[in-house]
């Protein structure tokens, strides 16, 4: 791997170019419904439990394949698997443009959402073209590909105030068409890539049962399953807790989701440097305090004074609410890095398995979490509800990380871990 790499380091960055053009394209239609679902909403006359449904069934399939993706890629090389997958797509998009019932959008997306798996084809793919020193910084280039989400609110509401809902999955379905060419011309294969041929799928699968593949499905449903949750989720919110525009909303929610997907790559560089696990914990930490600031709803409270009975308002304007989110975007980034620096780390021969089940889990969680958002609103009244949810959720990664790598960690000693500032001392 790392000698192939080396010996064609064009044909290797080629690869990771098409490749990330692919994945942002692919991330672009797996989050149409981000946008297009807010007028559907209104046509449909859809409550937010349906709303939720509707955004997240592309999500389904395309966490349900990654593990079957990822598996085929260490077989057949990513190259095939990805041109195949995204050519599948096409017919889905198109037809997406002439549904009109509810039910209609619900089965086209699960179509449309075989896109998301492209993450568990590029993932093993590129990091085999590069040594292990770089896979951190090489999958991270690739995973900036998650700046497809913010792409889709930059294109889909202009193409939105041009010709309708409709346009959208029309333009979408050529620039996918396009894509694959492109792909395609600049790919290449290597045969040394590839998983050997005696290795059986019941062998792939036999790392279900190594606890750290759980700990990492746990740590990657939040940086990547929450992230495609609240990408999905914050057009409809700024429109309806600030009364945003469409267009203006969709600009905003971009503060979240651009630097989310782009900063992947820094997050990697980041991981290569310091450690998956070191930069893991503080993303965690980070995150716990933004959602813990989000989570607080906007509240009128009445205190008696001296003088009298004085009211307060207390609760983020917008501004202050979409520099939290532009944060929590930044940690997120980093920390879907982080976690596929652990997967390169621990199981390097078997990165494609191991990278759709990690995948599996973060889908699973993009799936599950915008239902939840939807109902808890449904049932609460309270917007913010969805933030007290992803609150709680890092809660639990926080005390699992603590008690299966920090509490075990040498604080001091030559065993101990160096920091940052005591690296610099030691060079």
């Amino acid at each position: 791997m790392a000698t192939k790499a080396l010996t064609h380091p064009k044909q290797a960055w080629s690869v990771l170019i098409v490749s990330t053009l692919a994945f942002t394209v692919c991330f672009m239609v797996w989050m149409m419904f981000g946008v297009i679902g807010i007028p559907l909403k209104k046509t449909l006359g859809l409550n937010a439990t349906e709303f939720g449904l509707l955004t997240a069934m592309p999500v389904l399939t395309g966490s349900l394949i990654r593990v079957p993706l990822g598996i085929w890629t260490d077989k057949y090389g990513g190259r095939v698997v990805m041109t195949l997958l995204m050519v599948a797509t096409v017919p889905a998009i198109w037809l997406m443009a002439y549904a009109t019932q509810y039910w209609h959008f619900l089965v086209i997306g699960l179509f449309v959402g075989l896109a998301g798996g492209s993450f568990s084809v590029g993932t093993p793919y590129v990091a085999r073209w590069f040594p292990p020193s770089r896979q951190g910084m090489a999958m991270g280039v690739y995973g900036a590909g998650n700046s497809g989400s913010a792409v889709n609110k930059f294109v889909a509401p202009a193409l939105l105030a041009i010709g309708g809902w409709t346009l959208v999955p029309q333009v979408y379905a050529a620039v996918m068409l396009g894509t694959v060419i492109v792909f395609w011309l600049g790919s290449s294969s290597d045969p040394a890539h590839l998983v050997p041929s005696h290795v059986k799928f019941t062998d792939q699968l036999k790392m279900l049962k190594d606890p750290k593949v759980l700990k990492y499905c746990q740590f990657y449903s939040i940086v990547f399953g929450g992230y495609v949750a609240l990408a999905l989720w914050m057009v409809q919110y700024y429109v309806g807790e600030f009364g945003l525009s469409i267009q203006t909303a969709a600009l905003l929610a971009a503060c979240f989701s651009l630097p989310g997907g782009v900063l992947r790559a820094l997050g990697g560089v980041l991981s290569d440097k310091y450690g998956a696990h070191q930069v893991t914990w503080w993303v965690l930490w980070v995150s716990w305090v933004c959602l813990f600031l989000l989570s607080y709803p906007q509240t009128d409270m009445t205190i008696l004074t001296v003088n009298g009975p004085k009211t307060f308002h207390v609760g983020l304007n917008v501004y202050a609410f979409t520099a939290l989110m532009f944060i929590l975007g930044i940690a997120w980034a980093f920390g879907k890095a982080s976690v596929f620096k652990y997967i390169g780390n621990d199981f390097p021969h078997n990165i494609g398995t191991v990278s759709g089940i990690v995948g599996l889990a973060g889908g699973l969680g993009g799936f599950v979490l915008p239902i939840m958002f939807g109902a808890l609103m449904d049932l609460t009244g309270i917007r913010s509800s969805a933030f007290m949810l992803m609150y709680g959720v890092v809660w639990v990664s926080l005390i699992w990380m603590y008690w299966t790598e920090v509490r075990k960690t040498e604080m001091m000693g030559d065993n101990a871990p160096l920091s940052p500032l005591s690296r610099s001392f030691t060079r």
